[in-house]
């Protein structure tokens, strides 16, 4: 697929929003091609698109986190929305259970614009957004490496914020960035697109990849700051949500209190949080989100193993190969 064929492109795929100091700098940087045919520019061995790395640079120098914010990070189609709409739903569970005469947010918003993204919303319109709108704790999200964010955290004035980070399997992780990229682009890619973006992925030359390099940073980052970076694994949030939602609450000094447990508050908090009941609600089948994306373009399956219906063992495989070698050494290991 050539980068000339007409697509709905989202803003943080393009180049109309970036200043001379920042072309400049793109200028000097390796640059390839994503699997369309859109340029890549690689930041501090990063790849980013233009205007996502404008975005980025404007985190870095204008964005100082609180003590009590905290940001969510994880790779593109690799647990965000769930993540999100988990950590809202535990951090504010007391103010919607003393007023239950109020409507859930969750009912009737987006997750993504409950819990905005640093560089793909807020950053991406202002070098300055209002950020004191948000209620406290404010909560954000991003896709950027540790490394990326650490240059915004660690210039802050206040200690430092909680960091939650989900890491899901990259098989599942491109199988469903692939289907996303369909919805997104509001086309079908045939099976050629497909074999191109995989070879992308394995090479490491994707939005934010490559994408080990991502788990890594996160990874160590939390073997190094127990107490402000906390590393969750989707597949474990799947197999085990009741243990690892308490241990997001205990994360985010907000602990489940022995009532809260006895009377079924992890469970409702389950049930609303579902990728099942967000799928099925109206606002995310119709709606559309702040940063102008169809809402039910972050709601598929959210299964574990989906990939064993799309990718060949030769893919599997060499998808496997290539984590193994990368990942070899951190600890860091998928079953």
């Amino acid at each position: 697929m050539e980068a000339s064929q007409e697509l709905h492109l989202p803003n943080y795929m393009k180049d109309d929003n970036i200043s001379q100091e920042t072309n400049n700098l793109i200028s000097s940087l390796p640059a390839d091609k994503d699997f369309m045919g859109y340029s890549l520019y690689n930041y501090k061995g990063c790849w980013y698109y233009p205007n996502t790395l404008q975005a980025v640079l404007d985190v870095q120098d204008n964005f100082r986190p609180q003590k009590n914010d905290i940001i969510l990070a994880s790779l593109p189609k690799g647990g965000t929305t769930w993540l999100k709409s988990l950590v809202f739903a535990v951090v504010h569970r007391e103010k919607y259970r003393e007023n239950p005469q109020i409507i859930h947010p969750l009912l009737s918003q987006n997750p993504h614009d409950l819990v905005p993204f640093l560089e793909i919303e807020l950053y991406a319109s202002s070098q300055t957004p209002d950020l004191a709108k948000f209620p406290s704790p404010m909560i954000f999200s991003t896709h950027m490496h540790l490394n990326a964010l650490h240059e915004a955290t660690t210039k802050s004035s206040s200690s430092p914020c909680k960091i939650v980070y989900v890491c899901r399997g990259l098989k599942d992780t491109f199988v469903s960035g692939w289907h996303y990229k369909n919805m997104l682009h509001r086309t079908k890619m045939d099976q050629a697109s497909f074999e191109l973006m995989f070879d992308a992925y394995c090479r490491g030359v994707t939005l934010y990849g490559p994408y080990w390099e991502h788990m890594l940073s996160y990874w160590k980052g939390s073997l190094e700051d127990k107490e402000n970076v906390l590393f969750m694994r989707y597949e474990e949030i799947i197999e085990e949500p009741l243990i690892q939602v308490k241990r997001l609450a205990e994360f985010l000094n907000c602990p489940f209190t022995e009532e809260e447990e006895e009377s079924g508050s992890v469970e409702e908090i389950l049930n609303l949080c579902s990728l099942r009941n967000l799928r099925n609600l109206e606002i995310n089948k119709k709606g559309t989100t702040r940063i102008g994306i169809d809402s039910n373009v972050f709601f598929r399956k959210g299964e574990v193993g989906d990939w064993k219906n799309h990718l060949t063992p030769q893919m599997a495989k060499r998808i496997d190969e290539v984590v193994e070698v990368k990942l070899r050494g951190s600890g860091l290991i998928f079953p």
